[in-house]
């Protein structure tokens, strides 16, 4: 980590009479136009999209005299002083070369909303952020779940759907934010510094945003800069800790690992069942607190125990004490299609893990069972498997395929796992996953799980991996009736 002190490059900005580009409507756009118009600006919204939803939300917004352009998310408006982006916006985009060459800043909602903390007169609540390729708004809420047990007002915010804006601006105070953060949010927010953050994990995803591994990693990283107590990092993701090494923070941030195994000096670990603290205590060299059972993490399963040491590390950074970790953590419920136990049929046990949508998380998913017969398949993505067949072949008892790319699957299996039966079904419908369930159950043995870990996006089939999980538990309940 680099040392001495980072200067806050978040200046105060006075809106009042400010051009202000709003780049794109949805789930950022609406609310930052909104927010920027009570500030006092002359907000413009730029949209690519022209449809029924994008007109409703734009007559809204024209209601309150903010200017709103569909169908042109290209041109830099006349006289634009600041643009503020959706996350999702990539920055090869037209309307940022321009306004590259204009001069003109880009932020994201993310880096307004850290803009615009404290700015009322009330104390800025500090952030403790998180991001990840996997396990992000499971760890963020597993953090605020802990929080709330330590008493302290919070909110998981940010990526996880709830908006920071609404956060900073709106009239409920907090003591401190849980805040999940994208890669691309995190690409939008130069001057974001965070009490103390966690890259729990780097996996490819997203690249065609981001041009290559190296700037999605960068971008991760950003998190890291001007920390002020600690870098939250992966010990068996060795990504991780270099991009805390690469990070400039503030004067006495300390770098925290997290891992599995027993922890060293500064870290967090696994010890004969227990989670245990070597970074949050006095006398780091000979002493270690005790935090909770593995057994109070829900599903106890390995990459999720890891995302509760991640957020343990946080909260204790924050001096949260550690039977709030215990209560916070024994008081969590995952959220749904998140290696969700749906039920046992005939001593199989059936597990939905529909958020499992890139080769990363089902690769964390399968790690968790020991003779299962998987299903799998969807949109690819531009992803491969055979390091992820080839880790769990000794696992698979079967596999059942859908989707549109399941023949990359399929290859992967027949090249890493010859031996294990592989089911293929050749269609694309919904109903599809009712017939996955019942080929599974075939395959299956007492004592095996079938697992619901696609590795692969929903689109193809469904509406989103919500919809995909629904399906899979649907199909679960008609083989037990």
């Amino acid at each position: 980590m680099g040392s001495g002190q980072v200067t806050d490059s978040s200046a105060p900005f006075d809106f009042q009479g400010k051009h202000v580009t709003v780049a794109g409507l949805g789930v950022s756009g609406v609310p930052a136009a909104k927010v920027l118009h009570g500030l006092g600006a002359r907000v413009t919204v730029v949209n690519d999209g022209d449809d029924e939803r994008a007109r409703t939300q734009a007559a809204e917004l024209e209601t309150l005299g903010v200017t709103v352009r569909l169908g042109d998310g290209a041109t830099l408006p006349e006289g634009t002083e600041l643009i503020v982006t959706a996350p999702g916006w990539k920055p090869d985009k037209p309307l940022f070369t321009a306004a590259h060459e204009a001069g003109v800043p880009v932020w994201g909602d993310v880096e307004l909303a850290w803009r615009l903390r404290g700015r009322d007169g009330r104390k800025a609540a500090p952030w403790l952020a998180v991001t990840g390729t996997n396990g992000k708004t499971t760890t963020v809420r597993m953090l605020a779940s802990i929080l709330k047990a330590a008493g302290l007002r919070t909110a998981a915010v940010g990526n996880i759907g709830v908006s920071l804006l609404d956060a900073v601006t709106g009239d409920e105070e907090y003591d401190v934010l849980a805040v999940e953060l994208s890669s691309y949010q995190l690409h939008w927010a130069p001057s974001l510094r965070a009490h103390s953050a966690a890259v729990l994990n780097l996996a490819p995803d997203h690249l065609d945003w981001h041009g290559s591994m190296e700037a999605y990693a960068a971008d991760k990283g950003r998190i890291y800069e001007g920390n002020r107590v600690a870098c939250v990092y992966n010990v068996a993701d060795k990504a991780t800790e270099d991009l805390v090494r690469e990070a400039d923070v503030e004067e006495g941030c300390r770098a925290v690992g997290f891992t599995l195994g027993s922890p060293a000096l500064s870290q967090l670990g696994v010890v004969e069942g227990l989670l245990v603290d070597r970074a949050f205590v006095e006398d780091r060299q000979k002493n270690a607190q005790e935090l909770a059972e593995v057994s109070d993490v829900d599903p106890p399963a390995p990459h999720n125990i890891a995302n509760a040491l991640a957020a343990a590390a946080l909260a204790r950074s924050f001096g949260v004490p550690a039977a709030a970790v215990r209560d916070g953590l024994r008081a969590f419920t995952p959220d749904a299609h998140r290696i969700a136990h749906v039920a046992d049929v005939d001593g199989v046990a059936y597990v939905d893990d529909s958020k499992a949508t890139n080769t990363h998380a089902a690769e964390a998913s399968l790690a968790a069972y020991e003779s299962i017969v998987w299903i799998a398949g969807g949109l690819a993505k531009g992803a491969t498997f055979d390091e992820l067949v080839a880790g769990a072949a000794k696992r698979l008892r079967g596999a059942v395929l859908i989707g549109a790319d399941r023949a990359l699957i399929r290859e992967a299996l027949a090249r890493h796992a010859p031996e294990v039966p592989v089911v293929d079904l050749d269609r694309t419908d919904t109903g599809a996953m009712l017939q996955a369930v019942q080929e599974a159950q075939r395959l299956a043995r007492p004592g095996d799980t079938v697992l619901l870990a696609p590795a692969c996006a929903s689109m193809d089939m469904f509406t989103n991996y919500n919809k995909r999980g629904d399906a899979f538990a649907q199909a679960v309940r008609e083989l037990g009736a």
